[in-house]
């Protein structure tokens, strides 16, 4: 097993050419398109296949948010179909910033899988490092893996509540959209009521890697981040939320608590308060 969440485009490139490379999976999402598939299909990391976040990595949408932890035998299953096994490493990746990629890594973390790294600075890395790429779908034997949720903690919206009151609870998204000044997609503007600004796009330097350790530890000091702090994650549906774990793990606070439903499901409730500005 691994001790970094991260891996490099050098580091890769290594395992990949050794008789036992680690399962590639493609991850590659964004909210509203175009979808991940086609931009799959033109272009690839050799070996890799793609897992499509809205159908494998989530549950359909409904009260439980846009992106609810996923069906256990659906996710299994397409795990099994891309040929992860129990006893084998696995990569992620996505376009560049890990934002989907993420959501990968904490499923299969969360499902109780081993040996889980994302690609640092994704797709884009590796092209900029001139690697070659490939086109179709790879031959691959089948997987062994059979999850095992509950690995890394979760809370529903009461605990999300309670964290925010007696603990900290850090609010990925952009700091618009925590403000209530924009909301594009959810029913209602602002945040949980308690909650503390943290942009996943502060996590990044400007070529889409993540900072390093030492940097983003101190990130997470100056929000309140500490070892007697009980900490919890939430955005707008659960994707970003777990591109802050990933960083808060690269900063040496692994283990932390995600609240999947999120602001979609916190703010479709009449019923849970919303607050505004900073």
């Amino acid at each position: 097993m691994t001790t970094s969440p991260l891996i490099t485009v050098a580091e890769l490139a290594a395992e990949l050419a050794t008789g036992r490379p680690p399962v590639l999976l493609d991850i590659r999402w964004q909210l509203g398109g175009p979808p991940g598939a086609e931009e799959y299909a033109a272009g690839h990391l050799p070996g890799a296949h793609y897992l499509d976040l809205d159908r494998e990595l989530a549950a359909p949408p409904g009260a439980a948010g846009r992106h609810p932890l996923p069906d256990v035998e659906v996710f299994g299953a397409a795990l099994r179909r891309a040929g992860v096994r129990a006893d084998r490493p696995v990569v992620v990746y996505d376009a560049g910033p890990a934002t989907s990629a993420a959501r990968a890594w904490w499923l299969l973390r969360w499902a109780g899988h081993a040996d889980v790294r994302v690609l640092d600075g994704g797709l884009a890395a590796w092209r900029a490092a001139g690697h070659l790429e490939s086109v179709g779908q790879p031959a691959t034997e089948p997987g062994d893996f059979k999850p095992q949720p509950g690995a890394l903690p979760t809370v529903d919206a009461a605990g999300a509540a309670e964290l925010a009151r007696t603990g900290l609870l850090l609010d990925a998204r952009a700091g618009e959209r925590y403000r209530g000044e924009v909301e594009p997609v959810d029913p209602r503007a602002g945040h949980i009521p308690g909650a503390v600004s943290a942009p996943t796009t502060e996590n990044l330097a400007a070529d889409g890697r993540f900072l390093p350790s030492a940097v983003l530890a101190e990130r997470f000091r100056a929000l309140g981040v500490d070892e007697a702090t009980e900490v919890a994650v939430y955005c707008g549906s659960g994707v970003t939320a777990a591109h802050q774990l990933l960083a808060l793990t690269v900063a040496g606070h692994p283990g932390l608590t995600l609240y999947p439903g999120s602001w979609s499901e916190w703010s479709a409730d009449p019923a849970n308060p919303v607050a505004t500005g900073a």
